[in-house]
């Protein structure tokens, strides 16, 4: 094998299809050994292994993600922050152990079981007091915090990760209740890189959410409030600062 034939085959190993965005499980797993479990505190290892025999584990967040975005909460120094979508809680656990003690977290999910997975280990952290846990639908939730317009421009920081298809409702109410300079960030916004395929690549059934996610993607890139950074960590994580 010549040079250029050995460079084509390497270049296609890095590059084959796989789940993660980065297209080289190899390489993702060498970020989470070298840079993120190191680090990664014992609580929320303890949740990931709790989640880890869900049927539904998959969803939970990727921990690359969720240390870019403790990183991104410590820059804020946020005490009152909203997440829609929490599951087992491991985004939440992040955002709980992060913010100061004084910190409140509104947090809105309809699966309160799930919730329960994790509210043990949240528990036992010492960190239950800053969570306000709502099991709800999102959108009623927001629409209630902003029939009070003391709530507008009131949080300092917000995760989502739940609906895609709902994601750009999620996003006009957010954007008025975070305060100018604050965060709002957005989960699975690359949808496992089928944002980047033609539609008959992707399988039937992450179709629509697929659509939905490129329709939020060109939407909130096309937004004049906010300045926007998207990081393909995880699985897509969209990262938006409110500019006025």
């Amino acid at each position: 094998m010549n040079m250029d034939e050995d460079t084509t085959k390497n270049w296609k190993e890095v590059n084959m299809p796989n789940p993660v965005i980065l297209n080289s499980q190899k390489l993702y797993q060498y970020i989470l050994e070298t840079s993120v479990y190191p680090r990664e505190p014992e609580p929320l290892k303890q949740l990931r292994d709790a989640t880890a025999n869900h049927p539904q584990a998959f969803i939970g967040m990727a921990p690359d993600a969720g240390q870019l975005m403790a990183m991104l909460l410590k820059l804020v120094n946020p005490t009152k922050t909203i997440e829609i979508g929490v599951f087992t809680g491991y985004s939440l656990l992040l955002t709980a152990l992060t913010i100061p003690d004084h910190g409140k977290i509104t947090a809105i999910d309809m699966d309160q079981e799930a919730f329960e997975i994790g509210l043990p280990i949240i528990r036992k952290a010492g960190v239950q007091h800053k969570i306000d846990f709502i099991q709800s639908p999102a959108q009623p939730v927001l629409d209630k915090l902003l029939e009070d317009t003391d709530n507008e421009g009131s949080f300092d920081f917000a995760f989502v990760d739940a609906d895609k298809g709902n994601y750009w409702n999620y996003h006009e109410r957010l954007v008025k209740l975070i305060k100018v300079e604050g965060i709002i960030i957005y989960d699975n916004t690359l949808w496992g890189g089928s944002v980047a395929l033609p539609e008959e690549a992707v399988p039937a059934s992450k179709r629509d959410w697929r659509s939905s996610t490129i329709h939020f993607n060109t939407s909130v890139s096309m937004d004049p409030r906010i300045q926007i950074a998207h990081v393909p960590s995880g699985d897509g994580i969209l990262i938006c600062r409110r500019i006025y």
